[in-house]
């Protein structure tokens, strides 16, 4: 089946089951700053188990899933997805198609110049090769000459071509970028022997590695921190209040417990223009 018509099938399911969150209390988001009254529109790219996926039922399941639903349900907000892919992210949320990013977007100052960001998760690179791939593999070093698929316009993008510039300057062969609208692509490639690694994040790699679909060769690599992203102001206050309570209860720490998670050391402050 088309992986597209699959996408707009799973969207339209999920946006009915949220009327399930309807909230009984009154919104502490005025209306003027989200894009629909009553509800925090949240974009995401459903194809990174365990944080955020697709179930056999069409439902969009996931710790950041989990995390956008109780956001909305302490805003007295109901949650509502748009999947997209991660290129179209920060050009629809400046053009006001959605109030926030929850698609883990790495926290970068370029990005922080462009819109409010909250770092809230720590994650770091990884790339994953076949099963039964018999290459042993140490070091980032090991990785010369190796085929690599990556999502189009992300930090790992960004990363997967440093990597190939610094072995280049080791004098080593470098990498051969493949790039793909989503990861759910670069891992099918990688599953028909088209390309011999995927670059993503770590906790994504973890979970193919346990699951025994692909094998984590070298991981830890270019770590940071991922966010979530508003361009309004007042609603990332809001959100940035909501993590810190969460933080306070416990809430938060045990989400990412569940998961088995790094939550970063910071205070779930607003990084974001003139800030």
């Amino acid at each position: 089946m088309n992986f597209r018509l699959v996408t707009l099938a799973a969207l339209a399911v999920f946006q009915l089951s949220s009327t399930a969150f309807a909230q009984t209390c009154a919104p502490k988001i005025a209306d003027a700053e989200l894009i629909k009254p009553g509800a925090l529109v949240m974009s995401t790219n459903p194809t990174l188990p365990p944080l955020q996926f697709v179930d056999s039922k069409g439902e969009l399941q996931g710790m950041r899933v989990e995390l956008g639903k109780e956001i909305a349900k302490r805003l007295c907000l109901t949650p509502e997805y748009v999947r997209i892919e991660f290129s179209a992210m920060i050009p629809g949320l400046q053009a006001g198609r959605w109030d926030m990013i929850n698609t883990g977007i790495f926290f970068t100052p370029e990005r922080a110049a462009m819109m409010q960001m909250i770092p809230y998760e720590d994650q770091a690179i990884s790339i994953s090769v076949a099963p039964d791939t018999k290459k042993e593999f140490k070091s980032k070093e090991d990785l010369a000459g190796m085929r690599v698929g990556v999502e189009l316009g992300g930090f790992e993008e960004k990363k997967a071509r440093e990597l190939d510039a610094e072995l280049k300057k080791e004098g080593k062969e470098g990498l051969t970028i493949q790039t793909f609208d989503n990861f759910a692509l670069a891992f099918q490639s990688l599953r028909a022997g088209q390309v011999e690694g995927v670059v993503a994040i770590d906790a994504v790699a973890k979970e193919y590695d346990k699951r025994g679909d692909f094998k984590r060769a070298v991981h830890g690599l270019y770590p940071a921190p991922v966010s979530i992203a508003f361009k309004s102001p007042v609603l990332a206050d809001a959100v940035s209040v909501v993590l810190k309570e969460m933080k306070s209860d416990g809430s938060l720490a045990k989400l990412f417990d569940d998961y088995g998670l790094p939550m970063v050391e910071g205070d779930y402050s607003v990084k974001g223009p003139n800030r």
